[in-house]
């Protein structure tokens, strides 16, 4: 019987992953989190084979949490289960330590599948991540500007890309809009852009926004 955690600030997708995980025998839901510190406060009470966590968590985001979880439990393996597409954060997610990316669209029976094997020490990529990954290995030294950007810093670069204000990214965050202002600064600065609509010039161009 494998344990499973669920992250996820949205009560209704803890809900609906646990209906779909219920279905399979060998698979239980040992507990659950809404925020980043709750599921650090879970780990470090009780023993799960697999964590599923969303990125977008109130606060600090699943990428930040993820980084802590890794120091505290290197072996526990994290399944990423998130709305944005493989091409904003699998990569990124990957080279912080999880064991796998999936997109919240992806069918019940590839999320079965995914926990499985990576309950194994094995990782989970989909067919076109590999993709991704084999050419992000084939690009060279010089990456572009946002690669060398903090978790925090790239998460509010692909939120304002999309066309999101600051006060709606500090509302989704948790955070201050006066944070938010600052890591814009600072996104702004390290990209060498002026305001907001060249942020999201830079995004699309990127591939980090539509």
């Amino acid at each position: 019987m494998l344990k499973i955690c669920i992250a996820d600030d949205h009560a209704i997708v803890r809900k609906g992953l646990k209906q779909i995980l219920s279905e399979t025998p060998d698979l239980v839901v040992s507990g659950e989190a809404a925020t980043g510190q709750e599921l650090l406060n879970q780990v470090a009470r009780n023993d799960f084979d697999v964590v599923l966590l969303d990125i977008s968590m109130p606060g600090r985001n699943g990428l930040d949490i993820l980084k802590e979880l890794r120091a505290e439990k290197p072996r526990l393996p994290v399944l990423i289960l998130s709305v944005y597409p493989e091409e904003q954060y699998a990569v990124r997610a990957l080279k912080t330590g999880a064991a796998g990316y999936l997109t919240k669209e992806s069918a019940p029976e590839e999320l079965i599948a995914a926990i499985r094997r990576i309950s194994l020490g094995k990782k989970y990529v989909t067919a076109s991540l590999a993709e991704k990954l084999a050419a992000y290995l084939e690009i060279d030294l010089e990456k572009p500007p946002h690669e060398a950007m903090s978790n925090r810093e790239f998460t509010i670069l692909c939120r304002i890309g999309a066309g999101e204000s600051v006060t709606g990214i500090a509302n989704e965050l948790g955070l201050s809009v006066k944070t938010v202002s600052t890591y814009r600064s600072r996104i702004l600065k390290k990209l060498g852009l002026k305001n907001n609509a060249e942020i999201m010039k830079y995004a699309i161009r990127a591939g980090l926004a539509e």
